[in-house]
């Protein structure tokens, strides 16, 4: 019993010191973006008080527009989420469920594009979006080759496969389409994975750089990464606290994706998958 205890208590020990590790780098951020005199030394992670104020946001705010920044990034993830969830539904549910010639051809063709990096293809992107469709310092432009997603489409194919096929057997029989099917009886058994793939899918655009840097060159349509970046390496310098203004862009640009994750966690515990064959 002794022996169990102390393991449990050794458990918690090391869980709490690892915790604490990945969460100091969030906490000398949130801290440094709060000093008025930046303190390399281990002892700034324990400022004095005098020495905090919100100066730094309202410098970093000053040279370029944080919520017009917000904003962008917000209209440019939620074009992404908005793709990857409706077209990876779709694609999931075509590949998990109905029986079709070619099914395994093309979910070989979605294995495919897992491992093509996205490098490769921005050249030829480029081109296309910004001097065939004229495309470039807009929304869609940026939006579009994100708009579907192969990472989710394989999350829903898996999450459909776990789905009891007496269940879309039954709802046939009783009359439903294949859309109806969908929309009533999958979906609302597979919320865990719209959570997951929202969730995986929201850090990628929010925290994209190098796509919306080069379709973009008007400031008021880039996305708050690339005006940070823009800030770090042309205008920092002229203020009064670099590290501590580039520390509060920091912050804002984390604190959606934190606080995103803080009000879903929850809901990945959950799964309704076995109510739906009850009876």
């Amino acid at each position: 019993m002794k022996r169990a205890l102390g393991s449990k208590i050794a458990l918690y020990v090391v869980l709490s010191l690892g915790a604490l590790f990945f969460l100091f780098p969030f906490y000398y951020m949130i801290v440094g973006s709060l000093q008025t005199k930046v303190d390399p030394s281990i002892g700034g992670a324990f400022p004095n008080p005098a020495n905090l104020s919100v100066d730094n946001y309202v410098a970093i705010n000053d040279r370029i527009n944080l919520l017009q920044g917000l904003a962008n990034s917000g209209i440019f993830t939620g074009g992404v989420l908005l793709g990857t969830v409706v077209f990876g539904v779709l694609a999931g549910y075509a590949l998990a469920v109905l029986h079709w010639r070619g099914r395994g051809v093309a979910f070989g063709l979605v294995l495919l594009v897992q491992v093509i990096p996205f490098q490769l293809l921005m050249i030829p992107l480029y081109v296309m979006i910004a001097r065939d469709f004229g495309m470039a310092d807009s929304y869609f432009g940026m939006i579009l080759p994100f708009f579907i997603n192969s990472t989710a489409v394989l999350i829903f194919r898996q999450y459909f496969l776990q789905l009891p096929k007496e269940m879309f057997d039954a709802a046939r029989i009783d009359g439903a389409g294949e859309f109806r099917l969908l929309w009533s009886v999958a979906l609302p058994l597979v919320r865990p994975a719209l959570l997951t793939a929202v969730l995986l899918t929201f850090i990628g655009p929010w925290n994209e750089f190098l796509w919306p840097f080069l379709i973009t060159k008007e400031a008021s349509m880039q996305p708050l990464a690339v005006s940070l970046a823009n800030f770090i390496s042309n205008i920092a310098a002229s203020t009064a606290n670099p590290f501590g203004a580039m520390m509060a862009g920091a912050v804002v640009l984390a604190v959606p994706a934190v606080v995103l994750f803080l009000l879903s966690q929850r809901y990945f515990t959950s799964n309704d998958i076995g109510s739906g064959v009850k009876g």
